[in-house]
């Protein structure tokens, strides 16, 4: 009897191995997604008042966009976007979102505040950030991320509705196209390309 114990104990200590370990050895694969290089350190101020950097993005995945508040065309289907990503990960203290606005003057903090209210922002780690003007356009073009004043654009601004993803060491991350080349940034006004960004941070999570 113990024989045969001993035997059905290895047997299903073996499948459960087997079940287990490529899960594990999975776990700590990097995804199959692109390096674009390190994203641009920054520091800034959030809607909280409190002064906000890239660190504190540290051992997140994080999504980065450029907007404003009072944005009268791709900014509200931007953030819907931002809050469906939110949504998906809820709970899940290793994601954040990185809201950069480029109309400092009427984004204060306070006016950030009630905009982050009326979205319904709930994640710990989305903060809609302000700072100086110039500052901010520089970090856009670091990013490669066009932002532009245009006094006879609707609301004033320009910019582009992508967002880039940052991967937990800091790293701007993104999957390729059926050719191989980098889709650098994530359409944030396209259902589809939200869903692959989705897609992509489930992937970072797991890495």
């Amino acid at each position: 009897m113990r024989d045969k114990s001993y035997i059905w104990i290895s047997f299903i200590v073996l499948i459960f191995g087997i079940w287990v370990v490529p899960k594990v050895i999975k776990k700590f694969e990097k995804a199959d997604l692109m390096y674009m290089g390190t994203a641009p350190h920054f520091e800034l101020t959030n809607q909280d008042g409190k002064t906000i950097t890239s660190d504190n993005y540290k051992g997140k995945v994080y999504v980065v966009e450029f907007f404003f508040a009072n944005c009268p065309t791709i900014c509200p289907i931007m953030n819907m976007n931002m809050v469906k990503l939110q949504n998906a990960f809820y709970g899940n203290m290793n994601f954040g979102i990185a809201s950069i606005s480029i109309d400092p003057v009427n984004d204060t903090p306070e006016a950030l505040k009630r905009h982050a209210t009326e979205l319904g922002v709930k994640n710990p780690y989305w903060y809609m950030m302000t700072g100086d003007g110039k500052y901010i356009y520089d970090l856009a073009k670091k990013f490669n991320l066009y932002t532009g004043v245009n006094p006879e654009a609707a609301g004033g601004f320009e910019h582009s509705g992508l967002f880039a993803l940052i991967d937990k060491e800091g790293n701007i991350r993104c999957r390729k196209d059926e050719h191989g080349n980098p889709i650098l940034y994530y359409d944030g006004t396209d259902d589809e390309a939200v869903e692959w960004l989705k897609e992509d941070i489930k992937l970072l999570l797991d890495e």
